[in-house]
């Protein structure tokens, strides 16, 4: 791992458990071991850190979950079935590619970054848009139609938010598993609302 990559990956741990405003350079490059003048070699200051860790964690984020989406993707409950149990394996720490949960990095950023027009929040809204993207284009696969899938998408994505503030804040590590419940009842009506 080169020397950029570890500092990232080294803020990211720390931000994603203590906060981003809670951590200080020095605490960075005490856990990592790479020295002032070399992070400033690639980073102007703590917010241009604090970018490549949003785009960093935005990266393994989304190819875990397009993986973990590809296992099912021929019917809507398939999609959900997949989502879910994702989720479920992440806030209940049995999904190593994350790292433990610690709730959304997302959420989190921008608890801290409260202003919309902040660039670092504007990264963080665009990972959200991302991911419905990505449960749309899964559930047009199972032969939805295209307004069908996006409004069950961004159904899904209310769900799933949900599910994980929950496990985040009242510590229920359930709520992914209620939440697929719901979903499932959700896809159920939309299709029979489809059937002449």
């Amino acid at each position: 791992m080169d020397k950029r990559q570890q500092l990232v990956t080294t803020a990211f741990d720390l931000f994603y458990r203590q906060g981003i405003h809670a951590v200080g350079i020095n605490q960075i490059l005490q856990e990592s071991g790479i020295a002032k003048k070399t992070l400033y070699h690639h980073f102007a200051g703590k917010e241009a850190l604090v970018a490549a860790v949003i785009s960093y964690r935005d990266r393994v984020f989304l190819e875990w979950l397009e993986k973990r989406l590809e296992q099912e993707k021929f019917t809507a409950e398939g999609v959900i079935e997949a989502l879910f149990t994702a989720l479920d394996d992440w806030i209940n720490d049995r999904e190593t590619t994350l790292t433990a949960f610690h709730g959304c990095f997302f959420i989190n950023t921008c608890a801290e970054y409260g202003d919309p027009g902040h660039e670092l929040h504007r990264q963080c809204a665009q990972h959200k848009t991302a991911a419905t993207r990505m449960l749309a284009s899964c559930l047009l696969k199972t032969g939805l139609e295209e307004q069908a899938a996006g409004e069950l998408a961004y159904a899904l994505s209310l769900l799933k938010e949900g599910a994980i503030v929950l496990a985040q804040v009242q510590g229920d590590k359930q709520a992914a598993l209620q939440a697929k419940a719901l979903a499932l009842s959700l896809a159920s009506s939309v299709y029979s609302a489809k059937t002449p």
